[in-house]
């Protein structure tokens, strides 16, 4: 590295410095040249000529520097001056007589101002005497730096020095800003031909951008916040020292913690650079700079050059120049300060005028809907009817790339272009609604309700309504209910229409249903419909199979309808929808519930892997949330603990608890999980994240279990035993008696036993017992005959244990029968009992009842079976420490999900933990491993 780089003057410039020491010995041997440096705007020219002028090499040189500036190109040999005026005035004795006299009109003052051709030539034959003259009595290195602005007398000079410099003791370095239009001047551009060395300067690579960075900050910096510092500049000097002081403004540290904020800095002192080269531009020049800004970074060329008004040619030529320049970077600019630095250049008034020219262009030239939406977007200026159909059309497009934020942008903006109370609002709101639902339930409710009132009639109206899924709408304001209700009165029943209108009237019932599932009395007629509708046979539409969803899942809410009957509906209908397709935009999460509850969940295992798949592809974290909260409950109800607390802990991250884009039918179904998982960890995880008291009364009923919960962790089981009553007694008021889904009767019998009331206890246990038998899923009964036992106790309660353990293992309820087996142990005491219960608690990795039955048996813990962590187990184990998702960890490893979903399985099992927060740890108990390859 060149000495000085601690200052950041000479960083990665040694060949640089080389080459002109090379030329500087040739001019001491008599042999003169000129040598250039040129490049971009900011690549350090200026900061090596000023370097060079303390060259080694030039310490017997007479040094000469000059700096021509734009707005000095107006005085006639301003730039000689400055050469020649300390030379004389430190020996004037020592040139001779004829040359002085000839110059003499330069430093008068005058010279070249009267057009006279033969003045001029006198003077500049007087000045190349002069220099002739001092580089005889001690060799000369001149600088010029910004060859591109020196004034046109100077300019000739150097020209015509050039063609001589061959035979004097002279070194003439000049700089040049390639693509500035003024160095192509005849006079430069010969000049430039005449060089017998051209340096152009490279970029700076990462390794000396972040020795720049860390002298400009005055500390040391982080390697990854150095490579930030580089790849948000290219390593051009001029951005990496202003990004570096503007980030020391700041007040941050340069840690790789703030890498990702490098990008978001906005270096203030480089714009003011670019915005005077970029006054000093022609006018074509400028107008197209305007026109890129103005279109944004993926504009097509021939957009922008429409837009300036000039012809392909031309446009192509500026651009070439721009890019040498060093503004642009392909066809857009090559930072964000550059694109700053543009709009500093416009009025407000001319960039909505260029705004209002753009969108015309874009939308007359045919390109991409979101082109023109996107241009539309930065101007205020209603546009018509046209704007409202090209704005819906990118909406639609961004939607099917899974962007609904961008289209909830072009429709919140095409609201602009319509009518106050008209048809066309509506339609625009009704598209709206539709995209919001991806983001937020709520606003996708208010807006829908908006535009149903502008709608005409009632098919209108159920059109709209439908837009929305029963799940959606079932989060939906009184207001809005009134509104569907009213729709549906005056629409009629399904077996009054054919056709469309009887699948609108089905639609439009299955959200009122979806609705009414809080309601007893709407739940009492589930069963009946569905009769009616499987006697019917009618399951072959979309509208059919909706309902029939929507009264599966009232179905199982209630346990009214037998659980087998329920499941085999259900995996008739979860046959018919793909798991590819958008899964918050149907009912299928409805029959997933269903099936799991019913003693089913096996059905659904590799449906849900399918769906996952699609939704990471997709990149819909709303649906991957719902999808991760489904699958909690399959692997909880088949016994996968590990798994299902890792599922329920993504669900969370991803927002399946919280987010108002959600819903409130996922946090539910999440907090469910949670309660049976009786994982204290994500039970505080979750209660730590509400927000006073949800406004869903479902939701905040299973908020009030979970705080119920965790009051029997902490031991207060005489708060515990109020929360479960009031919470279970709001469950039974809403209908909703599932006991594998809610088994709140069961919690507070064991509350109860716990505070001495033993006839409560029974009394709950028993009545569960009731409706589980009622319902008939094996682990829903073999639950509640394992509580009833444990509170009845002694040989009644053995039994009942007993009868436990067999109806469980009939079940996928693997957890439900490890506690059953426990409970049993407990009861006997046998070592067969106890043996049978460690071999199903290592089998699922429950380490806590593991460890009980290793006490009962007088027996150790194995040693640890980190060691036997196979290598793909192993690759996959460190790569989850390292904080990639599943996805991610897939597509670095070739392989599937669902592969590294079973090798995490494996190793969960292998370690004995059963969240990803706690593999680190796990690992590193192991010792040291191979490195991932």
């Amino acid at each position: 590295m060149t000495k000085g780089c601690a200052t950041g003057v000479l960083l990665e410039r040694d060949d640089e410095t080389n080459m002109v020491g090379q030329a500087l010995e040739q001019a001491r041997g008599g042999i003169g040249s000129i040598v250039v440096v040129a490049g971009p705007l900011g690549n350090g020219k200026t900061a090596l000529l000023r370097a060079l002028s303390r060259h080694p090499g030039a310490a017997s040189f007479s040094v000469r520097h000059a700096s021509a500036t734009l707005m000095e190109r107006d005085h006639a040999y301003g730039v000689v001056r400055q050469f020649l005026e300390p030379a004389l005035t430190g020996a004037p004795d020592e040139v001779s007589l004829g040359s002085a006299v000839l110059a003499r009109p330069v430093f008068g003052g005058g010279a070249g101002d009267d057009g006279n051709d033969d003045a001029a030539r006198s003077v500049q034959l007087g000045l190349l005497s002069l220099w002739r003259d001092l580089s005889a009595i001690k060799p000369l290195f001149v600088l010029v730096d910004d060859l591109q602005w020196v004034d046109e007398p100077s300019l000739e000079l150097l020209e015509v020095l050039a063609g001589r410099i061959r035979h004097l003791r002279m070194v003439v370095l000049v700089s040049v800003r390639e693509g500035d239009s003024l160095a192509e001047r005849p006079a430069a551009a010969s000049i430039l031909s005449a060089a017998t060395r051209r340096l152009r300067l490279r970029p700076l690579g990462p390794a000396g951008t972040a020795m720049l960075v860390r002298a400009k900050l005055g500390r040391e910096c982080d390697e990854e916040f150095a490579l930030a510092c580089h790849e948000a500049t290219g390593g051009n000097p001029l951005l990496v020292t202003a990004l570096a002081l503007a980030w020391a403004v700041g007040g941050e540290a340069p840690t790789a913690a703030n890498a990702d904020l490098v990008r978001t800095v906005r270096p203030a002192q480089a714009r003011e650079r670019v915005v005077a080269c970029m006054r000093a531009q022609p006018d074509p020049v400028r107008r197209l700079l305007k026109a890129a800004a103005v279109l944004g970074e993926s504009a097509e060329l021939d957009a922008v050059g429409a837009l300036a008004g000039l012809d392909e040619q031309t446009t192509a030529e500026i651009v070439r120049g721009l890019t040498r320049l060093g503004l642009f970077r392909g066809t857009g600019f090559v930072h964000s300060c550059v694109r700053e630095a543009v709009d500093d250049l416009m009025t407000a008034a001319e960039r909505e005028q260029l705004n209002l020219r753009a969108v015309r262009l874009l939308y007359e030239l045919g390109k991409s809907s979101e082109s023109v939406a996107g241009q539309l977007l930065a101007t205020s200026t209603p546009q018509g009817p046209w704007a409202v159909e090209a704005l819906r059309d990118a909406a639609h497009v961004a939607l099917r790339r899974g962007a609904p934020e961008a289209a909830v942008g072009y429709l919140r903006r095409a609201l602009l272009d319509t009518s106050v109370d008209g048809l066309d609002r509506a339609t625009v709101l009704v598209d709206l609604a539709s995209a919001e639902r991806l983001l937020d339930v709520n606003a996708a409710v208010r807006t829908l309700s908006y535009a149903v009132a502008l709608l005409p009639g009632p098919r209108e109206r159920a059109a709209a309504l439908i837009r929305l899924t029963p799940a959606v709408m079932g989060d939906a304001p009184e207001a809005v209910v009134s509104i569907l209700r009213g729709v549906v009165e005056e629409f009629g029943p399904p077996e009054r229409h054919c056709g469309v209108d009887r699948d609108l009237a089905l639609r439009l019932e299955a959200r009122l249903r979806f609705i009414g599932r809080t309601e007893p009395w709407e739940l009492a007629t589930t069963g009946a419909r569905l009769d009616e509708l499987r006697a019917a046979g009618r399951t072959d539409s979309g509208a059919e199979r909706e309902l029939l969803s929507v009264l599966v899942n009232a179905a199982t809410l209630t346990a009214r309808v037998p659980a087998r009957r329920v499941a085999a509906l259900a995996e008739q209908l979860l046959a018919r929808a793909p798991a590819s397709s958008a899964h918050s935009a149907s009912t299928a999460p409805l029959l997933v519930t269903a099936l799991a509850v019913a003693d089913s969940p096996g059905v659904v295992d590799g449906w849900l892997d399918r769906a996952l798949t699609a939704a990471q592809q997709r990149g819909d974290v709303v649906e991957q949330a719902t999808i991760r909260t489904e699958q909690s409950l399959v692997h909880l109800l088949t016994g996968r603990v590990a798994e299902a607390t890792r599922a329920a802990s993504d669900a969370f991250d991803l927002g399946a608890w919280n987010s108002s884009a959600v819903g409130a039918s996922a946090a539910v179904l999440a907090g469910a999980v949670a309660l049976q998982l009786g994982d204290r960890d994500l039970i505080d995880q979750m209660l730590a994240s509400v927000k006073g008291e949800p406004a869903n009364q479902c939701l905040a009923t299973v908020t009030g279990l979970l705080r119920g919960q965790a009051a029997v962790v902490r031991g207060e089981h005489a708060a515990a035993a109020l929360t479960l009553t009031d919470c279970g007694a709001h469950l039974d008021r809403c209908g909703w008696r599932n006991p594998v889904l809610f088994p709140w009767r069961s919690a507070l019998a064991l509350v109860k036993l716990t505070l001495g009331a033993t006839g409560d206890a029974i009394a709950l246990a028993e009545e569960e017992r009731l409706i589980a038998e009622e319902w008939g899923a094996a682990s829903g009964v073999g639950r509640t005959l394992r509580v009833l036992g444990r509170v009845v106790g002694g040989a009644r309660g053995l039994e009942l244990t007993g009868r436990a353990v067999e109806v469980l293992r009939t079940s996928a309820h693997r957890l439900e029968l490890l506690y059953a087996l426990r409970q049993q142990a407990e009861f006997t005491n046998l070592p067969d009992s106890w043996r049978s219960c460690l071999e199903l608690a290592e089998e699922i990795s429950d380490q806590q009842i593991a460890h009980r039955a290793r006490a009962a048996l007088g027996v150790s813990a194995p040693a640890s079976t980190g060691g036997k962590l196979t290598r793909s187990e192993q690759k996959v184990a460190m790569l989850a420490v390292s904080g990639r998702s599943n996805q991610e960890i897939a597509e670095m490893l070739e392989v599937t999900s669902r592969a590294v979903e079973k090798h995490l399985t494996n190793t969960y099992r292998k370690l004995g933990v059963r969240r990803r927060a706690e593999l680190g740890d796990a690992l590193r108990s192991m010792g040291p491993v191979s490195p991932v390859r």
